[in-house]
């Protein structure tokens, strides 16, 4: 998987969000000002070269629908983001954060509440697939 730029990335976050849609669909989700239909026609092509993208096509039209999940590719992002900015220490990155955000104790305590919850309800998933 590669990772995406800017505009492949609101694309893909559109195709998310709608599920399956025309060029024209996703035009209309984008913010103003809108870039022009040409461009994300081309964009979409891009994403389905990289295999991101899959299409059913209507004569010359073609309808376009997500062939990666935004957990996976969010997934692969952050272990990226995670390896080149922070060594690939989950500690570094939330050391860096809490400095950054100047959280105190209660709060960072709160996030680790969190953490674990998440942690835990991905177990409690884990389990119930594996009967």
């Amino acid at each position: 998987m590669k990772e995406l730029t800017k505009a492949e990335e609101q694309v893909m976050q559109i195709l998310w969000q709608i599920k399956r849609g025309f060029v024209k669909d996703i035009l209309a989700k984008m913010a103003e000002p809108k870039p022009a239909y040409n461009t994300v026609s081309t964009i979409v092509r891009i994403l389905e070269k990289k295999g991101f993208v899959g299409y059913k096509a209507y004569g010359k039209t073609h309808e376009y629908y997500p062939l990666i999940d935004k957990k996976s590719y969010s997934s692969f992002f952050l272990k990226n983001f995670l390896g080149s900015y922070f060594g690939g220490s989950f500690p570094k990155l939330v050391s860096f954060f809490a400095q950054e955000n100047d959280m105190d104790v209660h709060e960072f305590e709160e996030l680790m509440k969190y953490v674990e919850e998440d942690l835990k309800e991905g177990e409690d998933e884990s389990s119930e697939s594996k009967e």
